[in-house]
């Protein structure tokens, strides 16, 4: 009968599976680390929206007024937002847009940009640039000015949460 600790080799099979769950710990560790901005960033996004959804913006006292929209009669590129947001999160694709279309595709861009960034962070490829090239920094600009400003004519009625 042979024993494992006469076998000349059962020393080496034992530091080789010590080292491969070591390499194995290392690998999730560092998976884990690269995996904590994104997820937090993604846990604080479905907080604030579970609150939205929650708290309904339409009731007057929960949410502060747009000053803009309070002191000049004006909309700004975010008034109906929340609501937006809240109307989403009841399924509610219709109203969300009717609140505020650029907020609801706001919202559909950041989730892919973070489902981008989640992935890139899980394989190890780095995550997505937070800083947007001159150009597209540029066009987003001149849409949400344009928004703003259509927004505000009769004609952009349709735009007015």
């Amino acid at each position: 009968m042979s024993d494992s600790a006469d076998h000349p080799d059962s020393a080496d099979r034992t530091d080789g599976t010590d080292r491969a769950d070591s390499a194995r710990g290392a690998t999730a560790r560092a998976v884990a680390r690269r995996l904590t901005a994104p997820l937090g960033v993604g846990t604080g996004v479905a907080a604030a929206a579970g609150y939205v959804a929650a708290v309904d913006p339409h009731r007057p006292g929960h949410y502060p007024a747009c000053p803009l929209l309070r002191y000049t009669g004006l909309y700004c590129p975010g008034c109906g937002g929340l609501r937006g947001l809240h109307a989403l999160c009841h399924g509610d694709l219709a109203a969300a847009l009717g609140a505020n279309a650029l907020a609801v595709a706001g919202y559909a861009a950041f989730a892919l940009l973070w489902a981008v960034w989640t992935v890139r962070a899980l394989r190890g490829a780095g995550g997505v640039s937070p800083l947007p090239r001159p150009v597209h920094r540029w066009a987003l600009g001149a849409l949400v000015l344009a928004f703003t400003v259509v927004r505000n004519l009769p004609a952009g009625s349709a735009l007015v949460p």
